[in-house]
């Protein structure tokens, strides 16, 4: 063993190292490996060769004949410490470049576990994998030497098989699935060997082996599944856990597999018709005549109800009964993928997953378990006609609402939502009603889950939920506070401290404001948009407004309304659109106050303000009185500066006979008048920021070009825009802008036919086709071929 000086003066050494001295030194190990017998020369300049090459910070790549030797070594010797050494140095190499360059693997039989897995992560081709794939699977044809001989085998095989699943044959396919039916369903049952105590005259003896038992201490009697116990357990039964372990990735993926010769899987079938399969594996006296694919399909299915009998016993370890749970989520995960195969199965199946719903459903412990069940209610309900709303009240109700605060539930939940969106759609129409529950998620843990409510939401958004869920969305955080003080009122009672000191919590106890939280808590939607008295819950909650989880929560509604607002207008007529931009103008003014999340609101409000009323511009005529109405308060100047210029613009902009022939001379008249109102109020009471002038000033204009009664009025105040009379600018920086802004629209103005065509332009001229008119594209193409041809 080298000694830390000497570890530390090749490493230095190596860092200096110059090509020349490194080839010398690899021909050397090259010369040592070429005798019959490796020594501690051999282990010792192999110690060095690795420390040479895991100090350098760029991975070599050794000469090809050393390379081979020390794979040829890894493989092949005997001596642990060898085999460790080459294996750890080809770790820090590159795999050999250049056609064939193959390892020959054919003649190193078992390979152990260590050196299998170097040579998977060093394949360079389909041919490596394939040559590696077949000595793994042939090892597994003979007894194992030991355990370890086909341990290793299943994870490589499965590894290998999901990245290049055409290494594989047919011929393969059918070897290992007769193995795994071997194991999965013909492991002993009785314990492995355990060494003990003879006594005072006699050395150690092997206790005679005993069976294995249940978790619940009763002799097993049936066959060895993974929640079996035993003191040691023998070979065949460790291969029956790692089969399990693998097997509903297996029974995916071996569908893959391609070969041009299907003899063997051809031959099989022809014993047995497919459409009598069904048929023949509802007993498993009849399996052996089924083909290796179809019988190991048949004994997962038993296996599988097997390990859902074992998962109702009492298990004597709390260890023991996380374990259920685990085999119970695999279980019913592999009968689902089973049953999509054969749908025969299905009918088999149901009793035994629906009566373990039965038995889970109220178990919140057990919540991991049920999501795969709905799975398999999901791809099977509609096939044995059951009824599966139970299961979706459970789900998508109940366990959000209770178990909010457990992460692997939220991810698992999403995750299940997530694939599959267009399924939930189609056969559970009572999904989206239940959008308030799987709010809590977001509530609760907004940055982990804000990802995933991107691609959720709009599956939530309908026309019959999307009024309630953009209030729901507004109100996350108040969820949120409302949630933590639902935990913090069942953790610490009143007669405790902690119990003690919050007005919130004392609100949240109050019998008074009880209806307030209740309404925030729902599980269910249909029960109202929103609430009555929501200021006063924001004032209940005003304390909250600086809990970090709080202030998480409203980081995420900016980007969740993002993409509702892209959802809805997919989906939603525009007497639902009439009814959002009222929503958008009423909450402006209820929204919990937290530091810099009503500013963020009002501008997401103000994007998708100017979206919705460019697709539909009638929307402005139809809610033209609530608009002047909001663009009539000077007080939301002050307080929504961005969404009121956005308002005023679109009042100005969509205010006309061109976009909505019900836009009359009077609707302008009166919008002008109060537009007109606002601005000298505002210019003459106090210093107004320039963006809102100069939007009043735009809106007024445009108004005023379309009624040509109204041009001399505005040209007035824009008369003593151009005098100079703008003191109540704040900067010289205002009035130039204000004052630029003037005298163009009086420019204008002076010309009202040249007006009304440029602040009031034409579709043509705002949404030009001259790429699909033929008439209009002529002359541009003239042009461009004339400029082509000329010589000049």
């Amino acid at each position: 063993i080298l000694s830390q000086g000497t570890v530390f003066l090749i490493i230095k050494v190596s860092w200096e190292i110059g090509e020349e001295e490194l080839q010398k030194f690899y021909c050397r190990i090259t010369k040592q490996l070429m005798g019959k017998e490796h020594g501690h020369d051999v282990i010792d300049s192999l110690q060095r060769l690795h420390l040479i090459m895991a100090s350098t910070k760029y991975t070599r790549r050794l000469p090809m004949e050393l390379h081979q030797r020390l794979l040829s070594l890894c493989v092949s010797s005997s001596v642990e410490q060898l085999t460790v050494l080459t294996s750890a140095v080809l770790r820090e190499t590159l795999p050999p470049s250049g056609p064939g360059q193959i390892y020959t693997l054919h003649d190193h039989s078992p390979l152990p576990s260590h050196t299998a897995a170097l040579m998977l992560s060093q394949a360079g081709s389909k041919e490596d994998l394939s040559a590696l794939s077949s000595l793994l699977l042939r090892s597994l044809e003979g007894r194992p030497a030991g355990i370890l001989s086909h341990l290793h085998t299943l994870p490589l095989l499965n590894t290998i098989i999901t990245y290049c699943p055409e290494s594989i044959t047919e011929d393969h396919v059918t070897l290992l699935s007769k193995r795994l039916v071997d194991w999965l369903r013909y492991a002993s049952v009785q314990q492995g060997g355990v060494a003990s105590s003879g006594g005072f005259f006699t050395g150690p003896r092997i206790r005679q082996p005993g069976p294995v038992v249940e978790l619940d201490g009763c002799v097993c009697g049936d066959f060895f599944t993974v929640l079996c116990v035993s003191q040691a357990f023998s070979d065949d039964q460790w291969m029956n856990l790692y089969s399990f372990s693998l097997l509903r990735h297996w029974l995916i993926t071996y569908h893959n597999v391609t070969d041009g010769n299907n003899s063997t899987d051809a031959d099989d079938r022809s014993e047995v018709d497919g459409s009598v399969v069904s048929m023949v594996s509802a007993t498993s006296s009849s399996s052996r005549l089924l083909p290796p694919k179809e019988r190991l399909r048949e004994k997962s299915f038993q296996y599988c109800q097997r390990l859902i009998e074992q998962s109702d016993r009492k298990a004597l370890k709390r260890t023991d009964t996380e374990l259920q749970k685990a085999c119970l989520v695999e279980a019913v995960r592999i009968l689902d993928g089973v049953c999509v195969e054969d749908a025969g199965c299905v009918y088999r199946a149901f009793p035994c997953v629906k009566s373990l719903f039965g038995r889970l459903n109220s178990d919140l412990s057990c919540s991991r378990v049920l999501l795969p069940i709905a799975q398999f209610y999901l791809n099977h309900g509609e096939t044995a006609a059951v009824d599966s709303e139970c299961v979706w009240r459970c789900v998508f109700g109940v366990l959000p609402a209770e178990c909010f605060n457990d992460p692997y539930l939220a991810h698992e939940t999403l995750s299940f939502i997530r694939a599959n969106q267009l399924q939930l759609h189609s056969s559970v129409p009572l999904y989206t009603h239940y959008f308030p529950s799987l709010l809590k998620f977001l509530a609760w843990d907004s940055p982990g889950l804000v990802s995933d409510y991107v691609d959720v939401l709009p599956s939530l958004v309908t026309a019959g939920t999307a009024v309630e869920l953009l209030h729901s969305l507004l109100d996350l955080p108040c969820l949120t506070a409302a949630l933590t003080l639902q935990l913090r009122s069942a953790c610490f009672p009143v007669s405790e401290p902690g119990g003690r000191g919050l007005s919130s919590l004392e609100a949240f106890r109050s019998p008074a404001h009880r209806g307030l939280f209740l309404f925030l808590l729902r599980g269910e939607a249909g029960s109202g948009d929103t609430m009555d008295r929501l200021s006063v819950l924001h004032d209940l909650l005003m304390e909250a407004a600086d809990w970090s989880r709080v202030i998480q929560s409203a980081q995420s509604v900016p980007v969740l309304l993002h993409v509702y607002f892209n959802t809805v207008t997919t989906v939603s007529d525009e007497r639902l659109l009439a009814q959002l931009v009222l929503v958008l103008l009423e909450r402006s003014s209820l929204l919990l106050n937290i530091p810099k999340y009503t500013a963020e609101i009002h501008r997401v409000f103000s994007h998708h303000l100017l979206k919705l009323c460019k697709l539909h511009p009638s929307l402005v005529v139809d809610q033209s009185r609530e608009l002047l109405e909001f663009a009539g308060t000077t007080t939301n100047i002050h307080s929504k500066e961005d969404l009121y210029t956005h308002v005023v613009w679109v009042l100005g902009e969509y205010l006309s006979v061109s976009f909505d022939s019900r836009c009359s001379v009077d609707l302008v008249t009166s919008c002008f008048e109060a537009l007109e109102a606002v601005l000298f109020e505002i210019t003459s009471s106090g210093s107004p920021s320039p963006r809102v002038v100069t939007s009043l000033l735009s809106a007024l204009a445009k108004l005023a070009s379309r009624s040509h009664d109204l041009i001399p009025r505005v040209s007035l105040f824009l008369s003593k825009l151009r005098s100079g009379a703008v003191s109540w600018c704040g900067s010289e920086e205002d009035v130039v802008a204000v004052v630029t802004r003037g005298e163009e629209l009086w420019s204008l103005l002076k010309l009202p036919s040249v007006a009304l065509s440029v602040l009031t332009p034409p579709s043509l001229a705002t949404s030009p086709r001259w790429h699909r008119d033929a008439n209009a594209t002529l002359p541009p193409r003239l042009r461009t071929l004339t400029g082509l041809t000329d010589t000049r």
